[in-house]
């Protein structure tokens, strides 16, 4: 039984909370930019217990969809789908429980963000195998990971406006941004088997790319912040963002992997940084 507990952890990737800490820190901003201050225990705890259970849940349905190309790729050759220790039907009767137990955090919400709750999970779905068909993927990915925020908006007013399909575009850049900076660690395995990515597609201007994705991610957000909820802080937390985009760069200039992988499992501290600003400034509406 703690054999299998193990194999179950390391398949949804208990062991490295950077992946779901990437989705939870754009959806707290939006909580609190919908809510205009802290939007109470209860929607706290179904979007960071939901956000935990939702990533989880797509790892296993990635895992399945890609366990055959991961066998040729020497970081994901061991997962427990890919090495055979854990079975296609049980991996997904694990994703499915997982989702299951978000989905019913979401019924104690309102039947706009239920609603809104199967868009998410139709697009979760799809991600996996965009990566056959679409030259960056990484785009479907970001709008996967940038979906609980017009989520959040629907929680606290039971309505999405402009202001959150604002942010969501904004989020996506910074996917694309995070994200190719970890396309880049397996390109050429990603060559190799023909797997498509954006590191691929953007081929030398990948490092450049990078940089303007996450500068349009950072001036998406500090628009809202800066009309929303103005103060020194906010503009504090957006400089020492600014400087986290520079010390990337440095770390993904040369295109080796170990700095690409660096600078990847570092972006949670890029968001957390922005939800700082956010969360501690004096007003937020």
């Amino acid at each position: 039984m703690g054999e299998r507990l193990h194999l179950y952890l390391d398949l949804i990737r208990w062991n490295r909370p950077a992946g779901w800490l990437l989705l939870l820190w754009p959806t707290l901003s939006a909580l609190w930019i919908a809510s205009g201050g802290f939007p109470g225990w209860h929607l706290l705890a179904v979007f960071t217990l939901g956000t935990i259970l939702m990533r989880s849940a797509g790892c296993c349905i990635n895992d399945v969809a890609d366990r055959e190309f991961d066998r040729h790729v020497k970081r994901t050759a061991q997962r427990p789908v890919t090495s055979g220790k854990v079975g296609v039907k049980e991996a997904l009767a694990v994703g499915a429980l997982l989702a299951l137990a978000a989905f019913a955090l979401v019924l104690t919400t309102n039947q706009e963000t239920v609603a809104w709750s199967f868009a998410a999970l139709a697009i979760t779905l799809a991600y996996p195998y965009a990566k056959r068909f679409v030259s960056m993927p990484q785009a479907v990915l970001g709008v996967a990971f940038s979906f609980g925020i017009p989520m959040a908006f629907s929680a606290v007013t039971g309505d999405v406006p402009w202001l959150a399909w604002w942010l969501l575009a904004g989020n996506l850049f910074w996917v694309l941004a995070y994200d190719t900076e970890y396309a880049m660690v397996d390109r050429d395995d990603d060559l190799r088997i023909g797997m498509k990515t954006s590191a691929i597609t953007l081929g030398r201007f990948d490092v450049a790319a990078v940089m303007a994705f996450y500068l349009v991610f950072l001036l998406f957000w500090a628009f809202p912040g800066m009309k929303w909820s103005f103060s020194a802080i906010f503009m504090i937390a957006i400089s020492a963002a600014l400087a986290q985009v520079v010390w990337h760069y440095s770390l993904i200039r040369s295109r080796h992997r170990e700095g690409c992988f660096k600078a990847f499992r570092l972006n949670h501290w890029l968001g957390f940084t922005v939800f700082a600003g956010i969360a501690l400034s004096d007003r937020v509406a």
